[in-house]
């Protein structure tokens, strides 16, 4: 369920990082809106690295303690997965 999350969770970051980048740029004369950008893109990075860096903890977890890559039940040594 997570899992399924994460690409639109990780578009709308990019885009906020994108509309922060765009208004720093094009509104550059006025004050208020370069300081909304910064702002913008600060928030944008934070969110994209939280993002990432969650993934690749939970894909590193399931990796260690032997998940199987659709994220089901742990094999146990010695069993394959096909009888």
């Amino acid at each position: 369920m997570i899992f399924s999350l994460l690409p639109i969770l990780g578009s709308l970051a990019l885009l906020v990082f994108i509309w922060g980048l765009a208004k720093f740029i094009f509104k550059a004369g006025d004050e208020k809106a370069v300081e909304e950008g910064k702002n913008l893109i600060k928030w944008g990075l934070v969110a994209l690295f939280i993002l990432v860096s969650l993934t690749s903890i939970i894909y590193f977890f399931y990796g260690d303690l032997g998940f199987t890559r659709e994220f089901g039940y742990p094999l146990l040594p010695g069993l394959s997965e096909k009888p």
